[in-house]
């Protein structure tokens, strides 16, 4: 049996939330229809006041604005992408990195794959973990855990995932550097983000710093009445 962890990390059961405490109170239930069926995903009911109540004491030094709270237009590109290749995912260690309410986990460990879904933010592993059982899929492993100090036994994971996670040029280079040390050999990273141009340098970088990139394709995904451009990227490492 692979041991993904090499040391003590926090999980729905360790954790402790901090305050405000966004996990309690009322929740707004999304419904989603992709691959055939409506996916339900618990969040919290009051995001004005999460947006209204953001201060740099919350979310500290690194800016860790509540992000998870949105289901943006890439994991949904991401989970048509998995249930197209459910065959090379099942039984697989995948790793969804920035897991936010949980979709894309859940969707891949329903396809099979042994998901592991890590986030920096404690609501975020709170309500995955609310909507794998809200969706009568198995419990992915959720952690939560920064992604600038991971905490998982090098070349761990077959694959890994992330919906519209380089979006800042500051999260680079921890990126990149959880990217190398923990996919195993003959892995691959499927990165989903919206068409900007902003971000095209990204994938010239990524290239010139030793990964395989290529464009698998560009999809319009509809979100509250109209239609957002995703592409999904593909990394890989010299074999």
């Amino acid at each position: 049996m692979r041991t993904l962890a090499t040391a003590p990390h926090q999980t729905s059961q360790q954790s402790k939330p901090a305050s405000p405490d966004y996990t309690q109170g009322p929740r707004q239930c999304l419904h989603v229809e992709e691959l055939g069926r409506t996916w339900l995903l618990n969040r919290t009911g009051d995001l004005e006041t999460i947006w209204e109540n953001m201060s740099r004491e919350e979310f500290g030094e690194d800016e860790r604005m509540p992000y998870w709270a949105e289901l943006w237009p890439a994991s949904l590109l991401l989970c048509r992408w998995l249930s197209r290749n459910q065959e090379l995912v099942r039984g697989r260690f995948c790793l969804d990195v920035g897991c936010g309410l949980g979709l894309t986990g859940i969707v891949g460990q329903s396809l099979g794959a042994k998901v592991v879904g890590m986030d920096h933010q404690w609501p975020a592993v709170y309500f995955s973990r609310e909507n794998a059982a809200l969706n009568g899929v198995a419990q992915p492993l959720w952690t939560q855990m920064d992604w600038c100090a991971p905490a998982f036994k090098p070349k761990s994971f077959d694959f890994m995932w992330g919906g519209d996670i380089v979006y800042e040029t500051r999260f680079y280079h921890p990126l990149t550097k959880l990217f190398k040390e923990y996919l195993a050999p003959g892995g691959r990273i499927w990165l989903a983000e919206p068409r900007r141009s902003v971000s095209r340098p990204v994938w010239e970088r990524l290239a010139e710093d030793g990964f395989g990139v290529q464009k698998l394709f560009t999809e319009p995904v509809p979100v509250e009445g109209y239609h957002v451009t995703v592409n999904l990227w593909e990394l890989s490492l010299g074999e």
